[in-house]
């Protein structure tokens, strides 16, 4: 596949830096006791997201033979953690979003760990993107330090000033979740107006190797949630922040260490711009269908029933 234009990577670490730090500010010990207290839903979670999902992928990109650059895409995506949309799309599906932010919370410190030993495991697993990974040679150390500085570093100053400076994170929130869509949008139009050629040619490819894998990714957190008999209402916060997935990560990741890989990238933006319109199409569906009755979530919160 085609070449493409690297954008500044300072630029862009820094300012995914900003994004999790504008979104670490709303975390408190609380979303980390909450998992302590009632810790199926979260576990049910984080299994399906960082051991169900990138093995799912690897198999299934070994399986169907997809062009080594695509599949790498693929794992890259599946590896990272949950993106932070699902919490404002738990809230529009009325689904549990104590569970939605705990989730988010637990995976993206997981995530400093997982992320990097998840795509170094899967990308090797596979003996198509196995030639990649060890054409790039891809440095473990530095891809671990890369997650650390962009996701690590910044959501504990975020949770640390947010704590010690409650008025300051919540009159920022508003502005910084805006830059944050903002943030990934240029992130986006990165990707593909330096692959514009490639996009167009490789459309027909791509786009339904997004759409089937975000739909496994809904389907595997749904399918995990109701298998373990949780409340409707954790169903909806485990498989949305299965199926959201922070791809604003793996573009900076594809960025770092595969520039000259344009279907990574494709694969890291498109999912980024249809994990959005599938979670937003599942929530609306959701929001029109009340919750059970005797859902702890119901039961706690009355209002949701509205």
């Amino acid at each position: 596949m085609n070449e493409i234009a690297l954008p500044d990577l300072t630029v862009l670490n820094v300012l995914l830096a900003f994004m999790m730090f504008g979104v670490a500010l709303t975390l408190r010990a609380e979303d980390f006791r909450r998992v302590l207290r009632a810790p199926l839903a979260p576990a049910a979670g984080l299994v399906a997201q960082f051991l169900l999902l990138p093995a799912g992928t690897c198999l299934a990109t070994y399986l169907l033979d997809i062009d080594p650059e695509l599949a790498l895409g693929m794992i890259l995506v599946a590896s990272c953690p949950g993106g932070t949309f699902s919490n404002a799309l738990t809230w529009l599906g009325r689904g549990n979003v104590a569970v939605s932010v705990s989730m988010t919370a637990v995976s993206s410190l997981a995530a400093t760990v997982l992320t990097p030993l998840n795509f170094a495991l899967y990308g090797s697993l596979n003996p198509r993107t196995r030639e990649l990974m060890t054409d790039i040679d891809v440095d473990r150390v530095n891809l671990l330090l890369l997650v650390l500085l962009v996701l690590g570093l910044p959501m504990l100053a975020g949770s640390m000033i947010g704590s010690r400076f409650p008025r300051f994170a919540g009159r920022s929130e508003k502005p910084l979740r805006l830059t944050s869509v903002l943030v990934f949008l240029a992130f986006v139009a990165i990707a593909f107006g330096n692959n514009l050629d490639l996009f167009l040619d490789q459309f027909h490819t791509f786009f339904w190797l997004v759409v089937a894998h975000n739909a496994f990714a809904l389907v595997l957190g749904w399918a995990i949630a109701r298998g373990l008999r949780l409340p409707v209402s954790d169903r909806r916060a485990v498989t949305l922040e299965v199926g959201i997935q922070n791809s604003g990560l793996g573009l900076v990741i594809g960025f770092t260490f595969f520039p000259e890989l344009g279907g990574v990238l494709l694969i890291a933006a498109f999912w980024g711009v249809w994990h959005l319109v599938a979670g937003l199409t599942l929530a609306q569906v959701w929001s029109r269908r009340p919750l059970p009755a005797d859902d702890p979530f119901v039961l706690a919160a009355p209002e949701v029933r509205s």
